[in-house]
């Protein structure tokens, strides 16, 4: 890789928070995380009972796991029908979609009236608490795969093109995929500055594009890429255009 060309800023895109989309059918919902979408929507319904008494509740627009399991009286609150309907809901049990369902279990016994201000006050302590709960972190595997999909999700933040195959294209045809790839014998390692890694990155261009938020080793696979299609992007578009040496 050249190390001419000019330095350019890196690109960056603001993320809009609290709001998630979700697709159902043809139709495209915006989602506040504050439950399924806004209030007013019609009321979900219980779908079907089982022989063990549970309960298959289909989730309406409004709807949160809160607010289900406080009109449902649901022994273990929220946080029960979380553990209950995890592999449904996802990681952000303050993020529930209309139309999916999710199972009831037994209800608590009936409160006296004395408690249920301290009950209704408890209901939104532990609504509070759902609504921040933070999302696992991505993990990603420790080989060529998660090294592209990582990078693409950082490109992703800093709006930088390039396509998984695009990525893995031009790695197989620099390194053969090995991050300890390095070119000995050209006019750059002549001028001291032989190209490196997955992407055979100079250092000078590696510094130039260097992508904040990844380590600073020209070798680590993450950065290498980042970088790389960093400069792809300035010189050539996208990573996806590059097709020979660049």
């Amino acid at each position: 890789m050249p190390a001419k060309g000019k330095h350019r800023r890196i690109k960056s895109i603001s993320l809009t928070r609290g709001i998630a989309v979700a697709g159902t059918g043809a139709a495209v919902l915006v989602l506040p995380v504050l439950g399924a979408t806004s209030a007013g929507a019609a009321q979900g319904v219980p779908a079907a009972k089982s022989a063990a008494a549970s309960t298959t509740y289909v989730v309406a627009q409004g709807d949160s796991l809160v607010k289900i399991a406080r009109e449902h009286s649901l022994s273990g609150g929220w946080k029960k029908l979380y553990q209950d309907n995890r592999a449904t809901v996802g990681d952000n049990p303050g993020l529930i979609h209309p139309g999916i369902k999710l199972t009831l279990g037994t209800k608590s016994p009936a409160k006296p009236a004395a408690t249920r201000t301290s009950a209704e006050r408890a209901d939104r302590s532990e609504q509070r608490t759902a609504l921040t709960a933070t999302p696992a972190k991505k993990t990603y595997t420790n080989n060529l795969d998660g090294w592209i999909k990582e990078s693409l999700d950082i490109m992703a933040k800093h709006g930088i093109p390039g396509s998984y195959e695009g990525i893995h294209r031009n790695i197989m045809r620099e390194s053969s995929g090995n991050p300890l790839a390095i070119n000995n014998w050209d006019s750059n390692a002549v001028a001291g500055t032989p190209s490196k890694g997955l992407l055979q990155v100079i250092d000078p261009t590696f510094a130039a594009y260097h992508v904040a938020g990844t380590s600073m080793n020209s070798y680590d696979p993450v950065a290498n890429i980042t970088a790389a299609c960093n400069y792809a992007a300035d010189k050539y578009g996208s990573i996806d255009n590059v097709n020979g040496a660049y």
